[in-house]
């Protein structure tokens, strides 16, 4: 357990004098202070004003931005050492496999989820300074399917990490995985109900397996309980979750697809990445 988490701080250190974590800090931290600066706590849709509004917003920027950030820095990991020559040095240590790569993953989702909820802490201290009234379920919501969808793309960012040869195809990997993911929100998957007259079951389940769409979901579902933005697709969804249901499914499936990634890209590691 020592060995883990000296790797974990170990990492934390190295992402806290990286320039990407600057860049990603200031992001995150750029998006509610325009947020605020363009009075968006001050306008309304569907009932929902104040830090709720902008709650709202922030949400749907961050269902965006964070999957691409955390898979780019995440698929360096693995494949960065790689190539650095890190491994031969890693075996001429103390440290075991399992720790080094279980802290390093653990280490780089505080790096990867702290600007996201620290951002939104800062929002609520702003608010609430400002005298606006704080809407703490929809903050735990957000939080945790914040948690869910940056953990989901960490274990999908190791699994690719472990898989390339080198940092340059990993990112290339990676990018191609977050723009097919982004695609599937409405693009290809309305196509396909078009053309080949698919049952809308079936597409709400593909889509349904798309952890940027199960977020997209439960963050509208938030936002309007009987998801009318979604159509009739809506029935599909809520005659078989419930929106108890929906909302436990967005924050466990994505969970244990992250973890089954990661435990692949484990295995992986352990198997065949030994210099």
């Amino acid at each position: 357990m020592r060995e883990f988490w000296l790797t974990a701080q170990t990492d934390l250190l190295e992402s806290f004098r990286a320039k990407w974590f600057v860049a990603y800090t200031l992001v995150f931290g750029g998006l509610v202070v325009l947020l605020f600066a363009f009075g968006l706590t001050e306008s309304r849709i569907m009932g929902f004003t104040g830090l709720s509004r902008l709650m709202v917003t922030y949400i749907q920027l961050a269902m965006a931005i964070l999957p691409v950030f955390v898979l780019i820095t995440t698929v360096r990991s693995v494949a960065g050492d790689r190539e650095a020559g890190v491994y031969e040095y890693l075996l001429s240590l103390p440290i075991g496999l399992a720790p080094w790569y279980w802290g390093k993953l653990a280490g780089r989702f505080l790096v990867v989820f702290l600007p996201v909820f620290l951002a939104m802490i800062g929002a609520i201290v702003w608010g609430s300074v400002k005298g606006a009234a704080v809407p703490w379920l929809v903050f735990i919501w957000y939080t945790a399917l914040l948690m869910a969808l940056a953990w989901c793309f960490l274990g999908i960012g190791m699994l690719l990490s472990t898989l390339s040869r080198s940092a340059d195809v990993a990112q290339a990997s990676a990018f191609v995985v977050w723009l097919t993911l982004l695609l599937f929100l409405d693009l290809i998957l309305l196509g396909t109900l078009i053309r080949n007259q698919i049952p809308p079951e079936t597409v709400v389940g593909i889509a349904l397996a798309n952890p940027m769409q199960v977020f997209r979901t439960a963050a509208m579902l938030l936002l309007d309980s009987q998801l009318v933005m979604l159509g009739p697709s809506a029935y599909v969804i809520l005659d078989n979750f419930g929106q108890a249901g929906y909302m436990a499914y967005a924050i466990v499936y994505p969970m244990l697809l992250g973890t089954a990634c990661a435990f692949g890209g484990y295995l992986l590691f352990r198997r065949g990445d030994l210099p």
